[in-house]
């Protein structure tokens, strides 16, 4: 039987979409917090989730909805991006009054809150400093720093956090598995390191390597060559010629990755996250079962090789250079030009 995914298929993020408290991955502070206070009758008129995109902040404020007895007929979602003026609230303002159809309470989830205007933020704050009993607000931003101190004082407001990578991983993996595909390891940590912390471009990343996989069997070169990163010996090769103050070997490795067509975004990013576990393993020995868990065998070896080493020239300053260089890739008139150059200065220093 041919399990190959079909395009018909939901959206995978939406498909795999928590449906309780149980289900979230990660945010184990809000979900025990949350739990706890619904429990014990403690509901607060109005909540502020703030985190990077991906992590989760509206699945768990439509489960939260759920949990404190709000139905579909009685949950409002709105977009503050595209309904950011003071007519959008003010009539949001009216409705919170009307009472709810079917349920004890009516939610209200305003996403990217902060896109607000000036105007829109003091009609809000009026209806946030009195509101009806029956009315629940969760605001979401990604920018908790652009919300008015008055809005985020009236609010409880809980810090998401991005994910582990172990815990992507692990998704990934189950995912993948339900949806009839089997993953190697390795591309199981690769799609989870090119998803950066968010549940919902790992779901993304995963739908497009599984889309366009010729079978149900997911190799790490298929990942590579779907998503555009690297081989991992051309990112090994890259530190190497660091620890090694070999020039030659690194610039290669560049060079290689340009004839590959592999974005150089992606190879900065896999290389710093490479950099960072060596930096670990040399200084946090209490860490190195964490850092195993994010690495296939190979990779942790060639890691642990580096932290070991006599002549240890790996230091914070090589990745505070990788960050500008990471940072500039995009900006640059030759793409590879920002990781030549940190090359160069790192190996010359």
């Amino acid at each position: 039987m041919d399990k190959k995914f079909s395009e018909n298929n939901t959206v995978l993020y939406r498909k795999y979409r928590p449906q309780n408290f149980k289900e979230v991955l990660g945010q184990d502070h809000i979900i025990k917090a949350l739990g706890g206070a619904i429990n014990l009758g403690n509901i607060s008129h109005a909540y502020l989730f703030a985190g990077t995109r991906g992590t989760g902040k509206t699945s768990i404020a439509r489960i939260l909805a759920k949990e404190i007895g709000c139905t579909d007929n009685d949950l409002y979602e709105i977009d503050a991006a595209s309904n950011r003026g003071i007519d959008d609230i003010r009539e949001l303002r009216d409705s919170v009054n009307v009472l709810p159809l079917e349920s004890s309470y009516k939610v209200y989830i305003i996403d990217e809150v902060h896109m607000l205007t000036k105007e829109a933020f003091n009609a809000l704050l009026k209806t946030l400093e009195e509101p009806p009993k029956h009315v629940v607000f969760v605001l979401a931003t990604t920018e908790l720093e652009k919300l008015p101190d008055t809005i985020v004082s009236r609010c409880q407001t809980f810090s998401f956090n991005k994910p582990a990578q172990n815990v992507l991983k692990e998704m990934v993996l189950n995912v993948a598995k339900k949806e009839g595909f089997k993953l190697e390891q390795a591309s199981a940590d690769l799609i989870a390191v090119l998803g950066d912390g968010s549940f919902r471009d790992t779901h993304g990343i995963l739908q497009k390597v599984i889309s366009s996989s010729a079978d149900n069997k997911i190799s790490i070169e298929e990942v590579e060559m779907i998503t555009g990163a690297p081989k991992g010996e051309l990112v090994n090769d890259f530190i190497s010629s660091i620890a090694d103050s070999d020039l030659d070997k690194g610039l290669t490795a560049v060079n290689k990755a340009v004839e590959n067509n592999v974005d150089m975004k992606i190879f900065a990013k896999l290389v710093l996250h490479k950099l960072r576990a060596v930096l670990l393993l040399r200084f946090a020995k209490d860490m190195n079962k964490i850092i195993q868990s994010e690495f296939s065998e190979n990779d942790f070896k060639f890691i642990d090789e580096l932290a070991n080493k006599k002549e240890f020239k790996i230091s914070s300053n090589t990745i505070k250079e990788m960050l500008f260089a990471y940072e500039q890739i995009g900006k640059a008139y030759i793409n590879q030009l920002p990781l030549e150059l940190v090359l160069i200065k790192l190996i010359s220093e």
